[in-house]
């Protein structure tokens, strides 16, 4: 199967629990809706994106779905890299922003931007970016009290459910934000 159609495919599946999510369980009072799918993302919406996108580091996120591609050889391998490497990160979270808006609200944004800034979220995000590849992924950092209490408080928890339901939407704009870039 062609990695084009497998990608396609692998979008249409990760859209069909999201809209069977909201039918099926009902929402808990203490914790916030989760975010609605939207067509066209409202201004505010797309400003918290880019913002989660920035805290999140997106283009180390690039440079992994760029890494994990396929191609025919070496030069072409590198000559994407070269291409990615002249893409300003500010430029990734604007033009993945919008994309990745129709799927994430403005309160899971604001949540994970604070999560990401925080001490605990950078770890994570240093483990997960700078760790090597393996067939099982690395333990997450160790939590103090405090980040412990944090992570459990139930927007984070949401939100951080509502990026897991978005990953596979997520890496899919990054593949196709990847093949524009590529293009030019």
């Amino acid at each position: 199967m062609k990695p084009t159609y497998a990608l396609a495919l692998a979008a249409l599946f990760a859209c069909v629990p999201l809209t069977r999510a909201g039918a099926a369980a009902p929402a808990a009072p203490a914790v916030p809706a989760a975010s609605v799918a939207v067509t066209t993302p409202d201004a505010a919406r797309v400003q918290a994106v880019q913002a989660m996108l920035a805290a999140m580091q997106s283009e180390k996120m690039m440079r992994s779905v760029a890494g994990a591609s396929r191609y025919a050889n070496e030069e072409q391998r590198a000559s994407v890299f070269a291409k990615l490497d002249k893409v300003a990160p500010q430029e990734i979270y604007q033009r993945l922003a919008t994309p990745v808006a129709r799927v994430i609200g403005v309160q899971t944004a604001n949540e994970l931007t604070a999560f990401y800034a925080s001490d605990y979220g950078k770890r994570l995000l240093q483990q997960t970016y700078n760790s090597r590849a393996s067939m099982f992924p690395p333990e997450p950092p160790v939590p103090n009290p405090a980040e412990k209490k944090m992570l459990k408080r139930p927007e984070l928890v949401q939100a951080r459910k509502e990026l897991a339901g978005a990953d596979a939407t997520i890496r899919h704009e990054a593949f196709v934000l990847l093949q524009a870039i590529i293009k030019k």
